[in-house]
């Protein structure tokens, strides 16, 4: 994807490591299998990185399939997923219409600016009845009432998310998706620590919700978080938003 924060073609080597690993995966790839309907038999998963999510979401009678748009990270992914993984774009899917039961999109809409384009190409590829399934508010989710986030709360804005739910969910209804009860799961491994939030500010983290800012700005924010206690201990993990979103028949249309 282009316009995204991450060099993602740097970051395959070291990109499970530092996000939490194979537990993480396994709680997003099970929500991920709450939430698909009765009798789902093919699965895209978008921007799937390296395919540690993708390759766990399996069942029988299920083939999920993989594509990103990064070739780092599809490299990687096609070694869990043989033959399933392609290097593709969110926005442009080598399918044709009504070519599978569910897509998901875990981690991706925080990161682009153009979020409507992937929802309307997941709806175009997606059957009637089949779900399209993505995490949302994800900044939001990241503030777990810690010292940590009584520290950024007064800078943390979630206005502009791109994965805002009330704004996924818009483009969802113009495009034929209709809303359907979805799930959380835990973000194992991101709990935040207070040295590590301080680092991540000062390589350009977080602009998402914290905006401009100034040297003068971070280095007290800086400061401030270097004199909290435990600077080491990671405060609570996460707990992500998946939303479900069925394909309206077309006749409903």
């Amino acid at each position: 994807m282009t316009g995204t924060l991450l060099d993602y073609e740097a970051e395959a080597a070291r990109y499970d490591e530092t996000r939490g690993g194979v537990p993480r995966a396994e709680a997003a790839a099970a929500a991920v299998l709450r939430l698909l309907p009765p009798g789902t038999r093919t699965l895209l998963d978008v921007a799937c990185g390296t395919g540690l999510v993708t390759a766990r979401i399996a069942r029988p009678g299920l083939t999920a399939y993989g594509a990103d748009a990064a070739h780092a990270m599809v490299r990687t992914a096609a070694a869990r997923l043989p033959g399933r993984a392609v290097r593709a774009d969110a926005r442009r899917l080598p399918l044709p219409d009504a070519a599978v039961d569910a897509v998901s999109a875990v981690w991706l809409l925080h990161l682009v600016p153009f979020t409507e384009e992937i929802v309307a190409e997941a709806a175009r590829v997606l059957r009637p009845g089949g779900a399209f399934l993505a995490t949302v508010d994800k900044d939001a989710c990241h503030d777990v009432g810690s010292d940590i986030d009584a520290l950024l709360r007064p800078y943390r804005s979630t206005a502009a998310g791109s994965d805002a739910t009330a704004r996924v969910t818009a483009y969802a209804a113009a495009h034929g998706l209709e809303p359907a009860p979805g799930t959380t799961f835990t973000g194992h491994g991101q709990g935040a620590t207070p040295r590590g939030t301080a680092e991540k500010l000062r390589r350009g983290y977080y602009a998402s919700w914290y905006g401009t800012r100034t040297a003068a700005e971070v280095d007290a924010l800086c400061a401030a978080l270097a004199a909290l206690p435990d600077q080491e201990r990671p405060r609570p993990d996460p707990e992500y938003r998946l939303a479900r979103f069925v394909r309206r028949p077309a006749t409903d249309r």
